[in-house]
């Protein structure tokens, strides 16, 4: 069976597992898929690995609360690896999946060792910017009661960054600085293109608000 072919399984497997994260449903982990594979036909990395790792690399959701979150990632791949076995997946690939799958996680800090490893943690990274990665801090905001912005000072030029309680601030606490953690080339000019449309939208934003964005 073609590597393409299997994505009906993942995609069942993974619906399955699925408890409500508007952060993480399954159009979150299409768009990964979509991404992954585009990565990896240019940096001509191994389908057979990136495609099921992109598919199953949250098909273990550790609340955000939790004291386990940073090790949803592993816990996602020894799950993914059990449901691989399930369906006589090529065994051959089980190792580097797991990898790929543990390391693509930011809070579990596992160092990417593959190149398909690397293309998965781009392609997660990836959703986090751009007009999705806008949508996405956005609605998590207003999901967890947070503010649009610090009406006194939305760019924190004159306070500390506080992202549990600004949508702004997770601007620069978090979403700038994935630019930076992009590891293949091709993620990398993605990621650019992706946080430039962000600061267009930040600069809009201040502009409406009387403010000047940060750059």
């Amino acid at each position: 069976m073609k590597t393409i072919e299997w994505q009906p399984k993942f995609q069942e497997f993974v619906e399955q597992q699925m408890t409500f994260d508007p952060a993480h449903d399954i159009a979150h982990i299409k768009r990964v898929v979509t991404s992954g594979i585009a990565l990896a036909k240019q940096e001509q990395a191994d389908l057979a690995i990136v495609l099921p790792a992109c598919w199953l690399h949250d098909c273990v959701n550790v609340s955000k609360k939790s004291p386990l979150r940073n090790q949803g990632s592993v816990l996602s791949a020894d799950k993914a690896t059990e449901f691989l076995k399930e369906i006589d997946y090529p065994a051959h690939t089980f190792d580097a999946i797991h990898h790929a799958i543990a390391a693509h996680s930011f809070s579990a800090n596992i160092e990417t060792t593959t190149l398909e490893a690397k293309v998965v943690q781009d392609a997660d990274r990836l959703d986090a910017l751009g007009a999705i990665g806008l949508s996405r801090c956005l609605m998590l905001g207003a999901t967890w009661g947070s503010q649009l912005y610090n009406p006194v000072d939305p760019f924190a030029k004159n306070r500390e960054l506080d992202d549990k309680i600004f949508c702004i601030d997770h601007f620069y606490v978090k979403l700038k600085g994935l630019v930076n953690t992009m590891k293949t080339p091709s993620g990398l000019l993605e990621a650019e293109k992706r946080w430039h449309f962000m600061q267009q939208f930040l600069d809009q934003l201040g502009h409406e608000a009387g403010e000047i964005s940060s750059n």
